[in-house]
């Protein structure tokens, strides 16, 4: 279900430009998230020029030849790119898409060359999610992860041939396999990581909101230590989240900046805004709020910021780690 935006609430700082640095398409979700909802939530109001496309999932063959499993949804996504090119508004810039790191360099290097074909020179990133955490009562991931895939050689492996792409690594991880990455980052200090939704910071099963934090922010503050690390700010209105205290139509933007702005300003405080970007995991999202409201969220949590600092969080910072060009304005080549 779609939550209802805020009436009352007129936009933020709508002349602020916007990446937005993560979300998804296609028929998985419901209703249904195409480039006609994106560029709807995208032009309500405040000021989105280019998002970034991560892997989802969509359209993912079932079959023996694994290697190319994700080719079918970066093509679909490049096709949509194209489209929201000549319609004008915000772009579809980058794609992060998915990869099976697991097979060996050779495949991988023919499945990133296939996905960088497919992906029409979009391609900035892959995300191969390792969330996986040996209570029965988290979920278990497409990937099918299992314990300490981020310690296998094999899979390290294929995050270098990512280094020598000079492709960004997108880790969706649960907070307790934190410290996992950091031995990634310490390892391949060329590998840009960039840890989605706070890196994972869980609230259901064995975790409580009582006794996550410390354990998360230890974690992260090790993970800081690493400059090529890079953290996305959202996708906390998921249920499994510790953040995920208030869903539905009535989340307000000032309820839900009361709820995450102090684990979300301790991230900037601790990496630092040139190292943060906000992000909108639409349409996962749009069961706690809005689009607009998840902006306006975020404009509200980093208020009392300067205006390179905002420019940071809110768009430098996407373009610099994705290697993205700003959308020169209409009537400039």
């Amino acid at each position: 279900m779609t939550a209802s935006a805020d009436p009352a609430l007129p936009v933020l700082d709508p002349s602020l430009e916007i990446v937005d640095a993560h979300h998804h398409l296609g028929d998985k979700y419901d209703p249904p998230y195409f480039l006609d909802e994106l560029l709807a939530d995208v032009g309500a109001g405040h000021r989105v020029t280019q998002t970034i496309f991560v892997e989802c999932g969509g359209g993912w063959p079932k079959g023996p030849n694994q290697e190319l499993v994700s080719i079918p949804e970066i093509e679909a996504v490049a096709a949509m790119a194209m489209e929201s090119r000549a319609r004008g508004g915000a772009q579809i810039s980058g794609i992060v898409g998915h990869i099976d790191l697991r097979l060996g360099v050779p495949a991988t290097n023919r499945a990133l060359d296939a996905a960088s074909a497919a992906a029409q020179g979009l391609l900035v990133g892959i995300r191969h999610a390792t969330a996986w955490d040996e209570s029965p009562q988290l979920p278990t991931h497409r990937t099918n992860p299992g314990p300490a895939l981020l310690g296998s050689e094999t899979f390290r492996l294929g995050l270098a041939e990512l280094a020598r792409r000079n492709l960004a690594y997108d880790a969706w991880l649960f907070h307790p396999q934190l410290p996992e990455l950091e031995a990634v980052a310490g390892r391949i200090p060329d590998l840009k990581i960039v840890v989605d939704h706070l890196g994972g910071p869980l609230g259901i099963g064995p975790y409580s909101p009582h006794d996550v934090d410390a354990d998360w922010r230890s974690s992260m503050s090790a993970l800081a230590r690493h400059e090529n690390v890079f953290i996305k700010l959202g996708g906390i209105g998921m249920p499994l989240m510790v953040m995920s205290e208030h869903r539905g139509a009535t989340a307000t933007a000032e309820l839900l900046a009361k709820l995450w702005g102090d684990r979300i300003s301790w991230c900037i405080d601790t990496f630092g805004p040139t190292r943060c970007m906000f992000e909108s995991d639409f349409p996962v999202d749009r069961a706690t709020c809005s689009y607009s409201t998840i902006w306006t969220t975020f404009k509200m949590i980093s208020h009392d910021f300067s205006d390179s600092e905002k420019a940071a969080l809110f768009h430098q910072t996407a373009r610099d780690v994705y290697g993205l060009q700003p959308i020169a304005p209409a009537g400039e080549s």
